[in-house]
């Protein structure tokens, strides 16, 4: 069984609105087997939205469809759908009492709209939503299975989770998967391809996607087999090779992002961690904070952006920073021995600080350190260390490669790995 995914509704095709119900489709369906081949956009145009559905059902097995169910003119799906599969509308009452029910609970009358709501393709099954107005629908013929569902995350997984994969689950094949999942940082996605491709290229039954983001690359090995005791020993014997390969630029063997991995090792050597950022702006200690329980191990930062601020606020030598230029290595291992300092005075208790400075761009710039250039520095009970890094332009990029390899020289100066 294969399916496909068509994400309903003009807003879908606009700069400020992101389909993430396909996302959350992929995944529930790849865990159980069942590739999700291709998913499309389709605005409210009726016509192109039948055309899209017989030409999937005509690939698929399995179709579904997010979105377009709603009470309004532009709300499609179902009638789409019927032209598509030759099925009618048929109303159903006890859907529309449901309607009214719920109206009728938050005191509103029902609008005379929401009776498109209770029309339902004939033959099919309705599958109840508990979370709104919209119901789904499965349709299961000679072609295979066509589920409709509301758009409304908050609608669709629960629908899917509790009504749709149930039955799916009759009808899928008896295959057990188990993915490993490893996280590499300070290596790129072509690099890491010529070191680890023989490696799982001739790796039978197993699937490998390798997903790649600024300072960030992820390895999926995913294998299938009667059960998933053996899928799980066949992706984790993959992964120990792939392991062997890479050494220690992988930081998470399942899966866990680098700020969570970062956090647990200061937590483990009972540290606090204070950040003095210039070119990030408060980004580190941004994506720190949205990790519950931050309290635990970041005690706070500066965000030094001017030459005042650096002098005045972290108690950077204002000769230092006069004779060497703020963006420079002297003044990356300043900072992060001054934030260092602060937050062991403050706290009463051992601390690590970790300093950026660069030219994130597009202006700025020295001939020996042109725009993307950052130096990072790193203090603790050993001294300090500071590392360069030319990140190339973008001033978005270049911020974001920033944090990420901020975080993994951190990381590895915890771990005694140098800064390779």
């Amino acid at each position: 069984m294969q399916a496909e995914v068509i994400a309903v509704g003009s807003e879908l095709l606009t700069p400020s609105k992101v389909d993430t119900n396909s996302l959350f489709l992929a995944q529930r369906l790849g865990e159980r087997g069942v590739p999700l081949v291709r998913k499309c956009v389709v605005g409210d145009d009726r016509r192109r939205l039948a055309a899209e559905i017989r030409r999937a059902r005509e690939a698929s097995e399995l179709v579904i469809l997010s979105g377009g169910l709603g009470p309004t003119l532009d709300d499609l799906t179902r009638e789409a759908a019927s032209d598509a599969t030759g099925r009618k509308l048929v109303f159903h009452e006890p859907i529309m009492d449901d309607i009214a029910d719920r109206f009728r609970r938050f005191d509103r009358p029902v609008a005379p709209v929401n009776r498109r709501q209770a029309y339902v393709l004939e033959g099919g099954t309705v599958l109840p939503n508990p979370n709104g107005t919209a119901p789904g629908q499965w349709i299961e013929d000679g072609l295979g299975i066509l589920i409709l569902l509301p758009g409304p995350p908050r609608e669709l997984k629960p629908l899917f989770e509790d009504t749709c994969l149930p039955r799916l689950a009759e009808r899928m094949p008896a295959l057990r998967f188990f993915t490993t999942v490893l996280r590499v940082a300070g290596i790129g996605e072509s690099d890491l391809e010529e070191r680890i491709g023989p490696i799982y290229s001739g790796a039978a039954g197993i699937e490998t996607t390798i997903l790649s983001a600024p300072g960030d690359v992820q390895i999926h090995l995913r294998a299938q087999s009667g059960s998933e005791d053996r899928a799980r020993v066949r992706a984790e014997a993959l992964g120990a090779k792939v392991l062997d390969e890479l050494g220690d630029v992988v930081y998470s063997r399942d899966g866990t992002p680098l700020d969570e991995t970062v956090a647990k090792l200061i937590v483990e050597r009972g540290y606090k961690l204070a950040v003095a950022e210039s070119c990030t702006g408060g980004l580190i200690a941004g994506r720190l904070t949205e990790i519950p329980g931050s309290s635990q191990f970041l005690a706070g930062g500066f965000v030094s952006y001017s030459n005042g601020a650096k002098t005045g606020w972290l108690g950077v030598d204002g000769d230092v920073l006069a004779a060497r230029g703020a963006v420079s290595a002297e003044v990356a291992a300043a900072m992060a021995l001054c934030a260092r300092r602060h937050a062991a005075e403050a706290l009463g208790e051992p601390a690590v600080g970790l300093s950026t400075t660069g030219y994130a761009g597009p202006a700025g710039g020295t001939p020996e350190d042109p725009v993307g250039t950052v130096y990072f520095g790193v203090a603790d009970d050993n001294g300090q260390r500071v590392h360069r890094r030319s990140l190339g332009r973008g001033r978005k990029r270049v911020r974001a490669l920033a944090v990420q390899i901020g975080l993994e020289l951190l990381r590895r100066r915890i771990l005694g790995l140098g800064g390779a």
